[in-house]
């Protein structure tokens, strides 16, 4: 799992890692391939051709364990690599047996009080996502109808009270799902569940290039590696040594 967490800058992820080379990368995995199974090899290499990031979910506040759990083991199920945590009311906390350790393959990014939903908004734009309220309010586009020729970052707000008027008004496009029943919305989890596979679909049967760069693969792949292997604070301590000292950098495994 790839944790960030903005403003209070708490990482998961030691700081030489975001200075690193492509090849200094391809070297830091190479040497973390001698810790895993042959078999898990095979599948972060069959896996991560299926990841994207051309969607990403954005939760605001989702503060019940069981569906903070649920709606993140349905983005690693469809492949949605980031997800981004917002906590400024609520701490987020996911449950093991429900998530069945989907967070282990996700890349989470939180932030806390500081950081306004618009805040949020402006660091996703800057990426180049469109934001998209969710919302059973509104006069707005369905998952069918709403244009996937950008990048698009779905927002999700609390269980009680859903996005702010202030949320959905900033947003991009705002979007519905069709229901046709007595009750007012779905559970957040499930909507989460409904989007992230209908939209999945439209976009893999579209010809937009929606695959993780090069770059990207890599990295993910080294940060799944680092979820399995044990002690691998101390293993990338020794590579940046042995390649400090200019020494082989095989493995002394």
């Amino acid at each position: 799992m790839e944790t960030v967490s903005f403003e209070t800058v708490s990482f998961f992820i030691p700081l030489p890692y975001f200075c690193m080379d492509f090849k200094t990368k391809q070297e830091l995995f190479s040497f973390f391939s001698d810790f895993i199974s042959e078999h898990k090899g095979e599948l972060f290499d069959k896996k991560i051709l299926e990841r994207t990031r051309y969607f990403c979910m954005v939760l605001d506040n989702v503060y019940q364990v069981h569906n903070a759990s649920a709606i993140l083991r349905s983005c690693e199920c469809m492949g949605i690599q980031d997800v981004h945590i917002i906590e400024s009311n609520n701490e987020f906390e996911a449950h093991g047996e429900i998530a069945l350790g989907a967070s282990q393959w996700l890349s989470l990014y939180k932030y806390n009080q500081k950081n306004s939903i618009l805040d949020v908004y402006q660091q996703l734009r800057h990426k180049g996502y469109s934001i998209v309220a969710t919302t059973p309010h509104t006069d707005a586009y369905t998952p069918e109808t709403l244009p996937i020729d950008s990048k698009l970052a779905f927002v999700f707000g609390t269980e009680l009270n859903g996005l702010s008027d202030e949320a959905i008004d900033q947003a991009d496009f705002k979007m519905k799902i069709p229901m046709y029943g007595f009750t007012e919305s779905f559970n957040i989890s499930v909507s989460a569940a409904l989007t992230s596979y209908l939209f999945i679909d439209r976009l893999r049967k579209s010809q937009i290039k929606w695959q993780l760069n090069e770059e990207e693969m890599l990295d993910v792949k080294i940060n799944w590696a680092k979820s399995v292997i044990n002690k691998v604070d101390l293993l990338e301590k020794e590579f940046f040594i042995r390649k400090a000292l200019d020494f082989p950098l095989e493995s002394a495994k």
